[in-house]
């Protein structure tokens, strides 16, 4: 198991790595850092003095190196719109991401149980079919049109909840829910899947022929282990939501990691987008990994030496 770990491990950091030299070379390819600095109608001689004082007239591959010391050391560097420090600025972004996250997920696992379990007792059904068919359209739809259609409804319509903000738990429900039914068919269609399996495995027969309840045969023993996998699949989409809220988070403005890296790109903030990208990366790292983890460790069927 140890090894599987350091395995997994030193994939994560290559990984990780990776994922920062992309980055940083897609932001300086977007646009002239020091122009941004310097601001619009600035000088060439002041863009030329930004160059030489911040060392961007050095190679990007210096340029890359030096920016991954100095945020080794915990130098983010200073917000280039807000003028202040970079982590101060995102750390205070990250608690209103993480509810959005975590609600999402929570909301996608309360609709996708239910229909995976539905779908997978009455198979080949029409209500297998009809909880199919709410997946397709889940993953199909795009996230930032099922938005729009919710304020077009509850806002403008109905006038229930709150166009934007995140100042009350009323401005988090559309949020969620446009986040989390995007995540919902995964969980229902691995949650289906695991329930077929598992109702016809042996323990289940000689369970209905003690006479236990339907209920009790398909709650208690069939989804214990049909919910194994969805562990590990948990800690990835939790992953994917805190990443995939930059949209949410924009239309809604929610004041959130997703909001400030739709301002940072608006306003060229290079500073903010580049650890905004590295911290959901990150994140998004550490879930794969920690799901990998579980998923080795629950199923014995995985070889981790």
């Amino acid at each position: 198991m140890i090894g599987f770990i350091l395995k997994r491990l030193g994939l994560a950091v290559l990984v990780a790595l990776t994922v920062s030299a992309i980055a940083f070379l897609l932001l300086r390819l977007s646009g002239d850092v020091a122009v941004a600095i310097a601001g619009e109608g600035a000088q060439q001689a002041d863009i030329d003095l930004i160059r030489e004082t911040y060392g961007l007239n050095r190679p990007i591959l210096i340029q890359y190196l030096d920016w991954l010391w100095r945020t080794m050391q915990g130098d983010f560097g200073t917000s280039i719109y807000f003028k202040t420090d970079v982590a101060a600025l995102v750390f205070s972004k990250i608690p209103t991401t993480l509810i959005l996250g975590v609600a999402s997920l929570g909301f996608a696992l309360a609709i996708s149980i239910p229909l995976g379990i539905l779908a997978a007792v009455y198979a080949n059904s029409w209500v297998d079919r009809l909880a199919l068919a709410i997946a397709v359209v889940g993953q199909a739809l795009p996230n930032f049109f099922f938005a729009l259609c919710l304020v077009m409804l509850f806002s403008i319509t109905l006038r229930w909840l709150p166009v934007s903000g995140s100042q009350t738990w009323q401005h988090f429900v559309m949020p969620t829910i446009a986040l989390g039914y995007y995540a919902a068919p995964a969980f229902m269609r691995l949650i289906r899947a695991g329930m077929i399996e598992v109702l016809s495995a042996d323990y289940i027969r000689t369970a209905r022929a003690k006479g236990l309840s339907p209920r009790k045969v398909v709650v208690t023993h069939a989804l214990r282990n049909a919910l194994v996998p969805v562990v590990a699949l948990t800690a990835v989409q939790l992953g994917f939501l805190l990443g995939g809220s930059v949209v949410i988070e924009s239309i809604f403005a929610l004041d959130g990691l997703g909001y400030l890296a739709y301002q940072s790109i608006t306003y060229k903030d290079f500073p903010v987008m580049q650890m905004v990208v590295m911290l959901l990366a990150g994140v998004y790292v550490l879930l794969t990994l920690l799901a990998d983890i579980a998923n080795a460790w629950l199923d014995p069927r995985i070889r981790v030496s």
